[in-house]
């Protein structure tokens, strides 16, 4: 349940979401859906046996730890595009480069990405300021 002194905001942020994705599908400006996950990376102690005749396959519960990935999830649902970026943090530069992979060499000739992501602390503007920092006055 929502808070009730939170309620206008999430209304509200819910309302703008709903226009975006009501508006006419358009390659030049691609509405992208960004998130992300992390995930266990797990072994074997005990290998598993596979199926046999009249046997399922068995596996042991206990496993031994490999670390952690994070995985950078983008679709454009409308366009029937899909990615999986593979990282082994999830900080603001990390989302900065996935940010540019998208407008670098998935979508170069967008006018404008549409992005949608949650409200995580690494989602903001200033991600692309810290990692790719403007140029100086005169540079181009």
């Amino acid at each position: 349940m929502i808070p009730p002194a939170l309620r206008a905001a999430f209304v509200a942020a819910m309302e703008d979401i709903l226009a975006v994705s009501a508006r006419p599908v358009d390659a030049r400006f691609p509405l992208i859906c960004f998130d992300e996950g992390g995930k266990e990376l797990v072994d074997h102690l005990v290998p598993p046996r596979p199926v046999a005749p009249g046997r399922p396959a068995r596996e042991d519960s206990a496993y031994l730890r490999r670390g952690a990935a994070n995985l950078f999830l983008a679709c454009a649902p409308y366009l029937g595009w899909r990615q999986v970026r593979v990282t082994a943090r999830r900080t603001a530069v990390d989302f900065a480069h996935a940010l540019r992979d998208l407008v670098d060499q998935q979508f170069p000739a967008a006018d404008r990405i549409v992005l949608v992501t949650d409200n995580l602390n690494t989602h903001t503007p200033a991600a692309l300021y810290q990692t790719f920092p403007r140029p100086r006055r005169g540079a181009f």
